[in-house]
């Protein structure tokens, strides 16, 4: 598992007093940094070398979220394929898990446009933060 702390910010608020349904996106996104660098280590962002491509996200609101306090974020591997590999996410605030989701991200050639088999030495890497319930 990876952990990151995200500061709240009054940006990520709306006319309701609670943090948007848009941010927690982009919290999962920036928090599934670590899981790019084993897949990318220099994270270099280059079409030629890059070798990740998202095809599905998806989140569960499970309470509001406010301003003024951290967010956790709880980053697992869910399920390595042979090609893809399930992200599953957490937002926690104060001990409440307050959000979930998940994302799919393929192991992809940008140069021929295909997706291609994750190589052994990364699925050791993923299978160390494989989520355990």
């Amino acid at each position: 598992m990876f952990k990151s702390i995200i500061d709240v910010s009054s940006r990520d608020t709306d006319a309701l007093g609670h943090v948007n349904n848009t941010s927690i996106p982009l919290w999962f996104e920036t928090s599934r940094n670590p899981l790019y660098k084993i897949f990318n280590p220099t994270m270099e962002l280059n079409p030629k070398t890059w070798n990740l491509i998202m095809v599905h996200t998806e989140f569960d609101y499970l309470d509001q979220i406010f301003f003024g306090k951290t967010i956790e974020i709880r980053t697992y591997v869910e399920k390595i394929g042979n090609t893809s590999v399930t992200v599953y996410q957490e937002a926690w605030q104060d001990d409440n898990l307050t959000a979930k989701g998940k994302a799919i991200l393929v192991q992809f050639d940008f140069n021929k446009q295909e997706k291609v088999l994750i190589p052994e030495n990364i699925r050791k890497e993923l299978e160390k933060h494989l989520f355990v319930e």
